[in-house]
Order: C-alpha cells, then structure tokens, then sequence
C-alpha cells in the first residue's frame, strides 16, 4: 500500500450545532468527551488517519466496527450498510483531502464510519438522540459533510455540480468522489447525471458501493449487469459505464485496504469520469447482519426502554395495512401493488408471499412506479402503490399529469407520514397533505386508528380515480368510537354547549377527544370530529362550522397548504362567517427527535391544544 499522501490542508472541524441544546426543551444530554486510548481514539481528524502507519488500518476497522455494533445496537440507526462501508471510507479519506475534496454520499445512511473518521468520534453515542448527531450527513455537524441527503439517486447530480463549479472557480484543482451504492443506480437521476458527466474531462470518481442489494437484492438489468461484471475474470466485455465513455476500475475487493488504496489511487490519477467499482458484503464483521437476508438489520431500532408490559403489543400500523391489502387482493384479482425497492418495510412483501405475480418492485425509482402504476390503471388494474410519504414527494409530478390528469383509479399508500422521529428533517412526511392537496381529483383519506385504516383502504381501492391513504410510523393506540356519523363525518364528542368544533386529522383524534374532556372541565364545550377523508372537505364540515362559534383544526401536516387552510378557505366560500383556525408543524425543516417530542413542542399534544384553545375561545 502507498503512503498516504494528503494533498491539502483539511480545515478544523467547527463544533456540531446540532449538538447545542434549547433550555426550555429541557434535555441535557452528557457526552463523553474521548473514547478510552485506542486507535480510534487517536484519531482527532482526517489528517491523523493519513499519518496512521498501514499496520494499523485492520485494527482500526475492527475497533470502528465494535463501535458500530454497541452504539447502533443502543441508539437504532443504520447498521448493516455501515458495517460494509469500513475499510472503503478508512481508504477514501486516506487518498482524497476531504474537505478540499469533496466527498458526497448516496444516500446518506452509510456515513457513520465518514462521521467517525471526520472529528466525530466522542459525540457518537448520541447518535439519533436528541440534540446529538444526525443519522445521515449533516452541514451543521461538519465541513466534511456537503449535502444532507437521505434519498437516493441524487450523488451524481451533485458531484456534476460540483465538479462544474469546481472548474468554473480559480485556484487549485479538486476532486468530486460521488460514494453510490448499486441499489442507487435502479434511479433515474443517476442516469441523468451520467449522460453529463460521461461527456466532460473533469474530476469525477464514481465509487460504485456494490453490495448487491439496498433494502431488497438490487433488481433488474442493472443488477444483473453489476452481477455478469463481479462474476468476469477476463474482463473481456465491456462495461455500461465504457460504453458510456467513463473509465472502469475494478471490480475490487471492498474489504482490501490494499486493493482500494490502489484503486482509488489510479481513479484520483486519471483526472476524469471514472467509476470504481467495489464489491461489499453488508453488515461486514457482525454475523447477524451478514447473513440477515432480509435486511432486519438495515435500520436497527433503539434498544427499548423502561419497565417491561404483559399487555400484547397492537400491530403497527404498516401491519395493519399488509394483511389488509392481502385480503383485498383475494377479492379483487385486478389489485396490483407496486414498491420503490421497499417491499418489507412497506409490508407489501405479504403480498408479493401469496401474489409474487401481482406484485411489481421497480427499485429506487419513484417517479417510474407512479407512471407504471398509470399504465397498468390503463390496463384495467387498480394499483397499490406503498411509499413513504417522504419519497413520493419526488414523484409529485407523476401524480399530478400522469394520474391525476387522466383520473385514473391509483391509490397511494404514504407509510410514515407527518412526524416520524428519530430520522430527521428529510424523512418526516410533514408535506404531503401540502403537495397532494392541490392535485385534482384526488381524494385523501387519514385513519385515526386501526380499523379506520382498513375500512378507509377497502373504500380506496373501490374509487373510480386517485386516492391517497396516509398514516403515521409506529403503532395506532386503541380504536376510537364515533358518536354518530354525520355526512361522511364522524364525530368523536360531543357537548351541549357548541363553542368549538375541533377537527383532527387521522391518528390526533384521540388526542382531541382528551383535550376535549379537559376543556370540559373548564367550562368551553368542545365537539370532536374526524373527516376520515381529509380532502377535498367534506360538505358536513361546512355544516358543523355553521352551530359552533370556532373551529380549529389540527394536523402533523405543516400549517400553509395544509387540511386546516383548505377548510378555511371552503367555510368562507361558503359564506359561514365562524373563524377557522388551523395549528400544525412549522415551515421548517425540523431536527431528529422522537415524534411525541416534536408534537409537544409545537403544541399538537392534549396539554398544547387545550391552553391554544382556550386562549382561541378566551379571546
């Protein structure tokens, strides 16, 4: 292996602002201020892992992977894609200068071993925690860390950016290093930023983190064609990427230091497009996770916390909608589902055990699954279409000309919807009511429970047009009864007095219904109700705004767009002069925290909604 050979100062890290912590949240969180003497420990910087003597790179991955397995294990996290990252992050930041060089990570789940080598070592246990690090890149935390990004795809764009500006900009020559990981390149964007970058002489290096797989085994041609590329011995064929007019490095082991230092090493040297092609195993070193063949240990949830329960445990909310969607599909041979390379956590993989047929996984690419999802709607199916709420927003365009334009019978399923937690700002679903409710025709549906959300799919898929059904992470608390339905409106409480008509919007009705037992006992009768489908209002809203004095609204949706402005725009159309008030998130992009956190902190809990309501009903 070649010395190490820097090739500029990298700048100090600044101190993590996520770190910093709010009095009036009243979390303060210790942290240790080193690891105990190791070589880890050793390691203030990038440019102390440069000097590191190459004897001591296999003990250093080990201990890195030690660390990895006791903390994630503790705090949840990523595990299994960092395991198989160690010894090709220790090797990028031993060749490449970050952050003169610019090194971007697809997607950002893999770099907890970059956060590590980059200065962040002593504040790793509070990985995901509130007020630590963030489970992806953050620029707050770090100069090493470039783009927030948690989506897939998108590395190459950026590193065609970059390397653009880098051109454009005097003084010394950089490097762009894009890390992608093979499920990456199922996306479209990849492909767009290649058909640009292949054509230019600048500085880009493609590492290809090909482990075979992201959530699922990496499908269809560009799987197979990574797979006929691992397999070759000769190297007689050419790649894609040759073809493409990109230089081809590899394949190499991405377990060898030796073979990546010399990799990448020949990349850096050819100062032009150049992929490097890495094979991986994930979940590297830890046994559980080599051989976790469906990707449990993908994301690790934290360690539980607490006094232990008899009670049995509800199933969560994506459980409910799998064994919901497998018993429509019995009925209804002409259920298709559809999946952007998220078959398990979606739960459509029960779907795909009884209906492998009827069961259609496209890879990261979210924008074809809605356009798919068109054609086979075209074709006389109704499909499924199970997504994150975060990940369809990147596909909103799909959903508004090629669905909704032609009023097709699609309906989306948005799994982690609203507040989700410990993930951070780019995986909270706080923006779909927004973006969907200014698509026409679409009808969107949010269960406040269980049982709602299997009645509200059942009607979803028997809808001649687009529906959208969205839920939160984790799982539904009890069911809540209505009173009466009035409309297609349920109302959940009730009092003899009409001063205020709160409107919840899917799983906050039982916390409705306990603010307004609270506001009960002080005096300010409340009726509670739940639209079932949120969008577009339905006409028994207007009516119940008409025999209240106030109306609020509240949603984990953010406020401008959201279900309470639509309501307030249909009771004044309507000419009900009764005020409407609509509390929801911030426009902001909020931290990783858990989801009870965030609610109380912007007042969605009970106690928020009873002093804002009481203030409201006070004025």
């Amino acid at each position: 292996m070649s010395s190490p050979d820097p090739t500029g100062p990298a700048r100090p890290v600044r101190a993590p602002r996520s770190l910093r912590v709010d009095v009036e949240d009243s979390v303060i969180v210790p942290l240790p201020t080193s690891y105990p003497a190791s070589l880890l420990g050793r390691l203030r910087d990038v440019t102390d892992l440069r000097a590191l003597p190459e004897e001591d790179l296999p003990g250093l991955a080990e201990e890195i992977r030690d660390v990895l397995v006791s903390t994630v294990t503790r705090t949840g996290g990523h595990l299994g894609s960092n395991l198989g990252v160690v010894e090709l992050t220790i090797a990028l930041h031993r060749v490449f200068s970050s952050p003169e060089d610019a090194i971007v990570f697809d997607t950002g789940h893999q770099s907890y071993v970059h956060k590590l080598l980059t200065g962040r070592g002593p504040h790793f246990e509070q990985l995901r925690r509130p007020g630590g690090l963030s489970g992806y890149p953050s620029r707050a935390e770090s100069p090493h860390d470039l783009v927030e990004n948690s989506h897939a795809s998108a590395a190459l764009s950026y590193a065609d950016g970059l390397s653009r500006g880098f051109a454009l900009a005097p003084g010394r020559h950089r490097h762009v290093v894009a890390v992608v990981g093979d499920g990456a390149l199922t996306g479209g964007m990849c492909w767009e930023a290649l058909n640009n970058i292949a054509t230019s002489d600048r500085a880009v290096v493609i590492v290809l983190n090909d482990n075979g797989r992201s959530y699922a085994p990496t499908i269809g041609a560009v799987g197979r064609h990574l797979a006929e590329l691992r397999g070759e011995t000769g190297r007689f064929r050419l790649s894609v990427f040759e073809n493409l007019g990109i230089s081809y490095v590899g394949p190499v082991d991405g377990h060898d230091l030796g073979q990546l230092d010399g990799a990448l090493r020949k990349a850096r040297a050819l100062c032009r497009p150049v992929v490097v092609h890495c094979v991986t195993t994930k979940g590297k070193g830890h046994e559980p996770a080599e051989t976790d063949a469906v990707d449990r240990l993908h994301t690790v949830p934290p360690a539980p916390t607490g006094a232990s329960t008899t009670t049995p445990a509800r199933p969560a909310w994506t459980s409910v909608f799998a064994d919901e969607v497998v018993r429509l599909g019995r009925d209804r041979p002409d259920l298709v589902c559809l999946s952007a390379a998220m078959l398990r956590p979606t739960g459509l993989h029960r779907f795909a055990e009884e209906f492998p047929e009827r069961t259609i996984d496209v890879g990261i690419a979210e924008q074809h699954a809605v356009s798919c999802a068109a054609g086979l709607a075209m074709a006389g199916m109704h499909p499924v279409l199970a997504v994150y709420s975060t990940f369809l927003t990147r596909a909103v365009d799909q959903v508004l000309l090629d669905v909704a334009l032609h009023g097709l019978p699609v309906t989306f399923v948005l799994d982690r919807a609203g507040v989700t937690g410990d993930d951070g700002p780019s995986h909270h679903g706080m923006w779909d009511l927004s973006l969907l409710q200014a698509v026409p025709g679409l009808r969107i549906a949010a269960p406040r429970d269980g049982a709602r959300l299997a009645r509200l799919l059942a009607e979803s898929v028997a809808t001649d047009g687009p529906t959208a059904l969205r839920f939160p992470r984790g799982t539904p608390g009890p069911d809540v009864p209505e009173l009466r339905t009035e409309g297609g409106v349920d109302v959940l409480h009730e009092t003899g007095r009409r001063d205020v008509l709160l409107v919840t919007v899917g799983p906050l009705a039982a916390t409705g219904v306990r603010a307004a037992l609270k506001l009960d006992e002080h005096g300010i009768g409340v009726t509670v109700c739940d639209p079932r489908w949120v969008s577009p209002p339905d006409r028994a809203l207007v009516d119940l705004a008409a025999r209240h004095r106030l109306v609020v609204s509240v949603e984990d949706n953010v406020v401008v767009g959201g279900v309470g402005t639509r309501l307030a725009q249909t009771v004044t159309a309507a000419g009900v002069p009764t005020p409407v008030h609509a509390l929801g998130l911030p426009t902001e992009f909020l931290p990783h925290s858990p989801r009870a956190d965030i609610l109380r902190r912007h007042r969605l809990d009970a106690a928020g909604l009873v002093r804002t309501i009481t203030a409201l009903a006070e004025a």
